[in-house]
């Protein structure tokens, strides 16, 4: 692909496969690329890691940059403009305070039990020499449950959770037609309907002991201001929508990696407390969520290039994660890697709130996998999801 037709909105399949070489000629060429929608494409390390941590000099807010694509009275529109992750302080300051320590490295190894009775329950219903779809019937599972949990949803009633994540998320693609517009449409209206009984219920049961994050969401008050009603749904759509669909493709990535790299699983396999050097390097290597967005708030210069107010960046965070100048060996796993500043969970006041489950998850998931069928083996050609957005496999057969 050359640099003057590249477009997100018009990639070759070749790029869903691997798009590593294409980021590597955009690092060397033009790392500030201009878009043909006019913002720019950033794709070096340290221009990443800049933007990410100058709140101030580049907002998270994208009400001008969705209106467009969404329409001002659309249900994506009203929900990717509510939620935590794409709006600035005060908002964002608020939601992360009225989540508090829910997320926190010390709730997280409370979880930790659950976690391993929920795994433990999935490999249950898989034997020896059996084909599974290792992201259906294994990764997709594991975080539904979880923020199921934390949010309280019924076990028998999160069916429809990762359809409703997969559309809502698949609507930030870029480009995205206007059947994907409308399913995602639908599944916001959907989500809100049971979000507004589900709260209710949760609102008249509630016992002043509950300290899980909707508690702490509805409970949450702070200089007379207060989340309620579509604007507290719509903050638990963003935590199912940001714990599910990274959080799948963080394992599933993983378990390719051992497959396709014997030397690397023999390391692990040889050394299981590697795993979380693993896990860092796994992110970094094939990174879940692929790129994010910035708008600069004034005129300000990067990598030499002159940016006006009000430009959108995109910040190609598998790029920058492969970027030469940070990491030696880029292009090469090592397990044993550290440091790893990778940009995964990317940096600043945006850092994923949730990064410390999500490293949980996969740790357990993994570690439980390689324990109960060592054996596992690829059972036909895995399939990536044609996003670029969100890097993960949308099947994946094993053999156990």
């Amino acid at each position: 692909m050359g640099l003057e037709d590249f477009d997100f909105g018009n990639l070759p399949d070749a790029f869903y496969d691997d798009p590593y070489p294409t980021y590597c000629l955009l690092r060397q060429e033009s790392p500030t690329l201009r878009l043909p929608d006019g913002g720019l494409l950033l794709t070096r390390y340290d221009d990443l890691n800049r933007v990410y941590r100058d709140a101030r000099g580049f907002s998270s807010d994208k009400r001008t940059q969705f209106a467009p694509v969404f329409g001002e009275d659309s249900p994506l529109f009203e929900h990717h403009t509510t939620s935590l992750v794409f709006n600035d302080p005060p908002l964002h300051t608020r939601v992360r305070k009225a989540i508090g320590n829910a997320l926190s490295m010390r709730m997280v190894e409370i979880m930790r039990l659950d976690l391993e009775r929920l795994v433990d329950g999935l490999l249950d219903q898989f034997s020896t020499g059996a084909e599974v779809d290792l992201i259906a019937d294994f990764a997709a599972a594991i975080p539904v449950a979880i923020i199921g949990d934390l949010l309280g949803v019924p076990v028998d009633e999160r069916g429809p959770l990762r359809r409703w994540s997969l559309a809502i998320l698949g609507a930030l693609e870029a480009a995205p037609g206007a059947s994907q517009l409308d399913e995602g449409n639908a599944c916001v209206r959907e989500f809100l309907d049971y979000l507004e009984e589900l709260v209710r219920d949760r609102r008249e049961r509630m016992r002043s002991a509950d300290d899980d994050i909707m508690a702490r969401l509805i409970r949450y008050e702070a200089d007379g201001y207060r989340l309620d009603g579509a604007e507290l749904y719509h903050q638990c759509i963003f935590l199912l929508n940001a714990g599910h669909e990274t959080t799948t493709n963080l394992i599933g990535n993983s378990a390719e990696l051992l497959l396709r790299l014997g030397h690397v699983r023999a390391a692990l396999e040889a050394d299981p407390h590697l795993i979380d050097t693993f896990i860092e390097e796994a992110l970094r290597f094939e990174s879940p969520n692929q790129l994010g967005n910035r708008t600069a708030v004034a005129d300000c210069r990067i990598a030499d290039v002159d940016v006006p107010a009000g430009t959108v960046l995109t910040l190609c965070i598998g790029a920058a994660n492969r970027d030469p100048l940070q990491f030696d060996a880029a292009d090469t796993f090592d397990i044993e890697r550290n440091p790893n500043p990778h940009l995964a969970f990317g940096a600043g006041i945006h850092t994923c709130a949730g990064l410390h489950v999500a490293r949980l998850e996969a740790r357990t998931a993994l570690l439980r996998l390689m324990e109960r069928f060592p054996g596992f083996q690829a059972a036909g050609q895995p399939e990536r999801a044609r996003r670029a957005r969100f890097r993960g496999f949308a099947t994946l057969p094993v053999r156990l």
